[in-house]
């Protein structure tokens, strides 16, 4: 192979080997929707990522808008979906707090909002 090929071919094998690198579970949507307005409290929130996920080291939080905690702290996995049950609760701002082990080794976590009420 002629050395202005090997040339060419580094920063193809240099942008491919980043790209494996920096792969982590990101949240790609979320059931309510991020930052949406629902009539009702749900029964659940359910977060999908981009990549499985580790069950035993992946959580999902919920407060209410008084900073109560609303989930019922059993979090469920199944590939790259995690939901958690809710207890009833009135209406406001909630606060979904998760965190999640994929399965290439990498933690992420993160947080958002949703509004409940009329």
């Amino acid at each position: 192979m002629r050395r202005s090929s090997l040339i060419a071919i580094i920063p193809l094998l240099l942008l491919l080997a980043k790209g494996e690198a920096s792969a982590h579970a990101l949240l790609d949507h979320a059931e309510p929707r991020v930052g949406n307005k629902v009539a009702k409290a749900p029964h659940e929130v359910t977060l999908w990522f981009t990549q499985k996920l580790e069950a035993a080291f992946s959580t999902i939080t919920v407060t209410n808008s008084a900073g109560q905690r609303v989930d019922t702290g059993k979090t469920r996995v199944s590939g790259s979906r995690m939901s958690v049950s809710l207890r009833p609760g009135g209406t406001g701002t909630y606060h979904v707090t998760w965190r999640v082990l994929s399965v290439d080794a990498h933690t992420a976590d993160g947080s958002f909002t949703f509004q409940v009420g009329q």
